[in-house]
């Protein structure tokens, strides 16, 4: 049963996210960036779990959207910083808005009781298992 929401909940956000131009990844290197402060394109991968070439093809991408900046590390010139811009936080509340109405789509069987419980306990998973539940 995990399994099965797991791919219709992946299914929804991918579709809710193409329609709004944006990639699982893009989400992950946005928020990132917002909750961290700067990075370089190393440190995003492991922050995001995200193998290196897939952090260059997602930073790409983002900084062609005018999402992100990248530059060279004064410290180190051979390592590129990654910080987001105003429109990359602003891209990054449209997807978070974007979320929760897929999160809404996917609990609306639930009661507003039962939602807080499922999404208390699945925070207690994701804790137990190395993440940081973000709600």
């Amino acid at each position: 049963m995990v399994a099965q929401t797991a791919v219709h909940a992946r299914r929804l956000v991918g579709e809710e996210f193409i329609a709004a131009g944006a990639r699982g990844y893009h989400y992950r290197v946005l928020a990132a960036l917002q909750e961290f402060g700067p990075a370089s394109q190393a440190e995003l991968g492991r922050r995001c779990r995200m193998d290196r070439s897939d952090v260059v093809v997602a930073v790409t991408e983002l900084e062609g959207q005018g999402f992100v900046e990248r530059a060279a590390d004064p410290a180190d010139r051979r390592r590129n910083t990654v910080t987001i811009t105003r429109a990359g936080t602003q891209q990054l509340r449209r997807l978070d808005r974007t979320l929760d109405k897929v999160q809404d789509e996917l609990l609306a069987p639930l009661s507003a009781t039962e939602r807080q419980t499922l999404v208390a306990l699945l925070g207690m998973v994701v804790k137990h298992h190395g993440g940081a539940p973000t709600s």
